[in-house]
């Protein structure tokens, strides 16, 4: 199970038990995320918390690119639950690196991105800008789980695909999985474990 940033102390289960207690999450009549990804990809997300750490401490210790005093901002607030008819609309969005190749890159140009109902679930999707996402989102006891692809301006829209290794081929670097939580009103959080570039790709979204 994912553990929303600020909760690392607390078993989960309960953690949330208790924020739904406040918050009544509408049940979306979805097959859980589990059922989509891939296993290598459910131990990316499984992974979070040790990848962000490491993530912020390569950001906090090296040079990057961009407004450094952002990254504490959008990673700095305890990430809460939302409700589905909240997150629902038009956002705008911008995207954060982290780690690896660049201790920090953070992107000032805000994007559009759009939650909206699809069947019975919600899909994200970030729709101009030369780098592209777009996915389904799962509710997962109190939490967002984010299943998707990524792509560039000019292509298709992909797919997750679920290829890892477990599968007999390469981990597929378009493909996508993340957590998303609220960071405050009408703020949100989608973090990425990332398979290039950077350790953990953030999507900061606001309105």
């Amino acid at each position: 199970m994912v553990t929303p940033m600020g909760l690392p102390t607390v078993k989960f289960s309960t953690a949330l038990a208790l924020c739904l207690a406040l918050l009544a999450i509408p049940t979306i009549a979805l097959a859980g995320w589990q059922d989509y990804v891939s296993p290598a990809d459910r131990d990316r997300l499984e992974q979070l918390p040790q990848i962000r750490d490491a993530a912020l401490a390569d950001a906090k210790h090296g040079r990057g690119h961009g407004d450094a005093r952002v990254v504490a901002r959008v990673m700095g607030p305890q990430g809460h639950t939302i409700n589905a008819n909240d997150l629902v609309g038009h956002w705008r969005c911008r995207q954060i690196k982290l780690g690896r190749m660049e201790s920090y890159v953070v992107y000032d140009r805000w994007f559009d991105c759009n939650i909206r109902a699809l069947g019975n679930g919600l899909m994200l999707e970030k729709t101009d800008g030369s780098q592209r996402l777009a996915g389904r989102l799962f509710p997962d006891n109190g939490a967002w789980i984010y299943v998707g692809a990524s792509r560039i301006r000019g292509e298709h829209r992909h797919n997750y695909s679920g290829a890892s290794p477990g599968l007999g081929a390469a981990v597929t670097p378009d493909d996508q999985v993340g957590l998303l939580t609220g960071i405050g009103d009408n703020h949100l959080r989608l973090e990425i474990p990332a398979v290039q570039e950077s350790l953990l790709d953030v999507v900061e979204f606001k309105r």
